[in-house]
């Protein structure tokens, strides 16, 4: 038994539909079906959870909404005439009309029933289709599939019950279309995942009903070791372990959603990374353990927009509660950060740089400098940070130097180096601007 998701990429139109039915079809275990919203067609298409987004913010701001209304809808009957199709449109074009009528509620709650319009209306279509086709499919709202998620909007996490529920869908006969990225609350309120939450949905899916594994289809034949569009001939990975793909999602690579992860690890259920376009390929396969482990490296990755904060205080390792004082005034600016290495007498905290508005930050360092008679304090902005990820580095010696030298050679400056204890990953924090220099002298020295 397999869960299938499959990106906005994979579900743009009626070729690629086409495609996902042979995918299906080729496959009887492939019983449950995760479908983001309809994504780009072409180069400078729009995906349609942008225009439910641009939807959301006309609705809020009291501005017409016809057009781009008109423009939604229109991408779903362009795909039912495509497809020949005609149940779920009717009831498609109600849903998104209806949306404007919303009573007044808070900008989340409406950004949110907004934002899963997208996959909710196109999970209707593909389970029409499917079963058009000869595969009996049922749409399953998230709501009934035992979705439940806390109530934060925009940034949903999945409650430990509702894998009680999920596992109900086992005893379905048909082939079950889930919609992805929204589960609902307890008082019944939607909530989405952050971005790209199809992800999360299909991991919790698999977990749920403890499939044999979980396969995200998208547009690419495997996961690379470094960034294709920057290295020509990049080598695909074979095998990665759930701990190294975390690492490299949430330091750049945006195959699989950073989140989506942990339902499957939980679950000890096997990842499968495959290509729509090209199914036969074997992909990327993440699991708890791989068969070789004696490269140092399986992965370099790369993010940009970060900020550095630098904090001196002499002594600092003899004042009790330094560390804490520290993330006091963070929780209550509502801040979150990254990275914090220290030394004896400093500290360095890496945070995402959108969350500082000039505001804030002149809040922050009031208050890191009054509140803890810091002796020193430097910001730094447009930090990147370069993961240098790897289960098998623990066991080779001198990855640090080799890295290091790498990037010495090329005049590449250090703001930071940070290696967990786990030894699975190494972090380099660089100027923005060395970014991709510093993956390609990575690349060559590890590839």
């Amino acid at each position: 038994m397999k869960v299938a998701k499959f990106g906005g990429s994979s579900l743009a139109d009626a070729t690629q539909i086409n495609k996902i039915l042979n995918i299906i079809k080729a496959d009887s275990e492939r019983r449950f079906i995760i479908v983001s919203a309809p994504g780009k067609r072409y180069e400078t298409d729009t995906k349609v959870t942008d225009l439910l987004i641009q939807y959301a913010e006309n609705f809020l701001n009291n501005q017409n909404t016809a057009l781009i209304e008109e423009a939604i809808i229109y991408r779903y009957q362009l795909i039912s005439q495509e497809l020949q199709l005609n149940k779920a449109l009717p009831i498609i074009k109600k849903y998104i009309e209806t949306l404007k009528k919303t009573p007044h509620r808070s900008k989340e709650r409406v950004m949110d029933l907004f934002k899963s319009s997208g996959e909710n209306c196109h999970a209707m279509l593909i389970a029409e289709f499917l079963t058009h086709n000869g595969i009996p499919s049922t749409y399953i709202n998230p709501k009934d599939a035992g979705i439940l998620v806390d109530d934060l909007p925009g940034e949903a996490i999945i409650k430990p019950e509702a894998y009680l529920k999920i596992k109900e869908l086992k005893k379905l006969e048909t082939v079950a279309v889930i919609p992805g990225f929204f589960g609902y609350t307890k008082e019944g309120e939607i909530c989405t995942f952050s971005r790209g939450g199809s992800d999360v949905t299909g991991s919790i899916i698999a977990a749920g009903v403890q499939a044999d594994c979980y396969e995200n289809f998208t547009d690419v034949d495997a996961i690379y070791a470094a960034n294709p569009g920057l290295i020509a001939n990049c080598q695909p990975i074979k095998e990665l372990t759930f701990r190294e793909m975390r690492e490299l999602s949430y330091t750049g690579f945006r195959v699989l959603h950073d989140e989506s992860l942990m339902p499957a690890r939980q679950a000890n259920i096997p990842v499968i990374i495959k290509n729509t376009n090209n199914p036969e390929a074997p992909g990327t396969r993440i699991s708890s353990q791989r068969t070789t482990h004696h490269e140092p490296v399986a992965g370099i990755a790369g993010d940009s927009g970060f900020t550095s904060i630098y904090l001196s205080k002499y002594l600092m390792n003899r004042q009790l509660g330094f560390g804490y004082n520290v993330l006091k005034i963070f929780k209550e600016l509502n801040l979150q950060f990254d990275h914090m290495p220290s030394g004896i007498d400093d500290i360095t905290i890496i945070m995402r740089q959108n969350q500082l508005t000039q505001e804030i930050e002149e809040q922050l360092i009031s208050r890191l400098t009054t509140e803890l008679s810091l002796d020193e304090l430097k910001v730094m902005h447009n930090i990147s940070m370069i993961a240098l990820v790897g289960e098998g580095m623990k066991n080779n010696i001198g990855v640090a130097s080799r890295a290091t030298a790498a990037l010495s050679k090329k005049k590449i400056n250090l703001e930071m180096i940070n290696q967990g204890s786990s030894e699975v990953s190494i972090l380099f924090a660089i100027n923005n601007d060395q970014e991709n220099a510093a993956i390609k002298a990575l690349y060559e020295e590890f590839f």
